[in-house]
């Protein structure tokens, strides 16, 4: 079952998801899962449970960038959804597509690269 019709990944989040997977092993199932409850429940359902905000500040109308504040990470151990692993992702409702701008770990970052979004997607 394919939940959004388009799901694509900045060249920038290849590389982050790379470097971050060989601390969190369990990275590509955990992704899958997001996708498939996270990111349904708050886009398809209409569900709102404070696991996904629209970033504020940025200046930009379309797409709407979000930030995945709860992704579960099983080598996390204990922490369920509060893994402190932070997904930043564009969202095209006409499109119905999603598209993977940036995935940090809040232990090493301390937020979202405004630079790198602003290049992508600013006016």
């Amino acid at each position: 079952m394919k939940i959004f019709s388009k799901i694509t990944q900045l060249s920038e989040f290849e590389k982050d998801f790379k470097k971050l997977k060989k601390r969190f092993r369990t990275l590509d199932s955990d992704l899958e899962n997001f996708i498939k409850v996270q990111l349904q429940i708050f886009h398809k359902l209409k569900l709102d449970n404070q696991g996904i905000v629209e970033i504020a500040g940025l200046g930009i109308d379309y797409p709407k960038i979000c930030k995945a504040r709860k992704f579960a990470c099983k080598a996390l151990k204990g922490t369920g959804s509060n893994s402190g692993i932070r997904i930043i992702y564009a969202y095209y409702p006409d499109l119905d597509k999603i598209e993977f701008i940036e995935i940090y770990f809040k232990g090493d970052k301390e937020s979202e690269d405004r630079e790198r979004i602003g290049k992508h997607y600013g006016q």
